[in-house]
């Protein structure tokens, strides 16, 4: 039975409105209360702080931009040279490598050995060994960390991306992204702190859920937001029609009074963060207009990427992100689909390296050039690698061994950290976990991921979990 209290008629006419006006569609004004008085007063009363400050130690970047190859990049025919390999090309597979290993779709088959599909040559000064699918790439290899030696723990592509992300697979665990910004706060109060981009091409797209840029247990507005390539970049970020600015902001003023009132009641840390979050809304049918608005780019910087701005090419996204960046964006993960390779490997790398190469190259080179990569952590890897063993004449999911790279400040560029055995198939050198690059991204930003934690069902929940984790310094400059 319910018992209504002498606030139950407003309470349920709250209700009422919000569902039936649809608000939570239509963007607040970044002036909530009228009792402000300046954008700055505004400003410092939006933008999140973070809760680690100072931090831990000092940083050696400020901001993470997350290329992910979704799919599972072939680290065979990317970044691990394996000319052993190429030697037993056809023949069996060793059972000592594969008996009682976990395999996605090979199971009862019988294992033989593919070797490299494409030749690999030394770039840069370093001498790094790169594939040749990636021309481009070459020009920066001086500024690349090669890890060769990373595992996982998931062998199918959604928990492998929700364990990456979120340094477990059960769901509804907060994202690195989620996690950095909770942590740090937000350098913009224009834009969301956490933005997340999405292209595909070259092979299977396998879906990417929502789930991986969510906040989980952490207060909403710590969720990654997706932008659009094409089209609106964000859902209804323009005013309904016949709706102007001032029209806009008396609706907000007075959504923002009725949940003020409704927080004095519960004190609901969501209350505050729905309202943060419409007023953020507000402000970027202001600042996305002009994020996306390319035109000002010089033509030189375009071609550099390769893209019509817009187009919804990964390209296109790479010199959003640096825009974004620019702007004070703390996370931001491009995401291209198209890594699956269960068939055709060597047309399929070669098609989707293809389409990420100069998009990648452009965006080291201009974070570079403005001074800004010195000051950014960027990552490019997959999921998981994939087999050794033939699936036809594509790869299967692998996770005991495969390549991701790092690039920017306090990196060791021009190295390779690791390696996989002379197959690929095990990282049996400098063997690094993805809790490992967990706790390293973390420390380069200024975090000690021990001393990371956020209270939830009475356990201190950290990114790194309750399992060993370490900074791994040798991939520190």
């Amino acid at each position: 039975m319910h018992h209504f209290g002498p606030n139950s008629e407003v309470q349920i006419a709250r209700r009422t409105f919000l569902r039936r006006t649809g608000i939570g569609s239509i963007a607040l004004a970044s002036l909530l209360d009228p009792s402000r008085n300046s954008a700055a007063s505004a400003a410092r009363e939006d933008r999140w702080q973070g809760v680690i400050s100072p931090t831990h130690y000092a940083p050696r970047v400020k901001r993470v931009i997350h290329l992910c190859m979704a799919g599972g990049p072939s680290h065979l025919e990317t970044f691990d040279y394996k000319p052993e390999l190429a030697k037993h090309d056809g023949q069996p597979m060793p059972e000592s490598l594969t008996a009682g290993q976990p395999i996605a779709q090979l199971q009862g088959q019988e294992l033989k050995v593919l070797g490299p599909q494409h030749e690999f040559t030394r770039r840069g000064e370093s001498g790094l060994l790169m594939s040749s699918v990636f021309p481009k790439m070459g020009e920066v290899a001086d500024e690349l960390c090669v890890i060769n030696s990373m595992f996982t723990e998931q062998i199918n592509h959604d928990p492998a991306h929700t364990f990456f992300n979120t340094g477990t697979a059960i769901s509804g665990r907060p994202s690195m992204g989620s996690w950095v910004l909770y942590g740090l706060g937000a350098e913009t109060q224009d834009l969301p702190g956490f933005i997340v981009l999405t292209s595909e091409g070259g092979g299977q797209s396998q879906p990417i859920s929502s789930r991986q840029w969510h906040s989980g247990f952490l207060p909403s507005r710590f969720q990654g937001v997706q932008m659009y390539s094409t089209g609106n970049p964000v859902h209804y970020v323009g005013n309904p029609p016949g709706v102007d600015r001032t029209q806009q902001r008396q609706i907000v003023s007075a959504i923002a009074h009725i949940n003020q009132l409704r927080d004095e009641e519960l004190d609901d840390p969501e209350i505050a963060a729905r309202v943060s979050g419409y007023e953020m809304a507000f402000r970027m049918q202001a600042s996305v207009p002009e994020l996306t608005d390319m035109s000002g780019e010089p033509q030189h910087i375009v071609e550099m990427y390769g893209c019509t701005p817009g187009d919804g090419s990964f390209a296109s996204n790479c010199l959003l992100a640096r825009r974004l960046a620019e702007r004070g964006v703390r996370f931001i993960q491009l995401y291209h689909r198209g890594w699956d390779h269960h068939g055709g490997v060597k047309q399929g790398v070669a098609t989707t390296a293809q389409l990420v190469d100069q998009g990648t190259t452009a965006l080291l080179t201009d974070l570079r050039q403005r001074g800004m990569l010195q000051d950014t952590l960027v990552i490019w890897g997959g999921e998981f690698g994939r087999t050794p063993m033939a699936q036809g004449n594509g790869r299967d999911h692998h996770i005991k061994g495969f390549s991701m790279w790092l690039a920017g400040g306090g990196v060791r560029g021009g190295t390779v950290y690791g390696a996989t055995d002379d197959f690929g198939y095990n990282a049996v050198e400098n063997r690094l976990h993805v809790r490992d690059f967990h706790a390293t991204m973390l420390h380069m930003l200024g975090i000690d991921h021990t001393r990371f934690t956020y209270k939830f069902q009475g356990l201190d929940f950290r990114l790194t979990g309750v399992e060993e984790a370490h900074v791994v310094q040798d991939l520190l400059a």
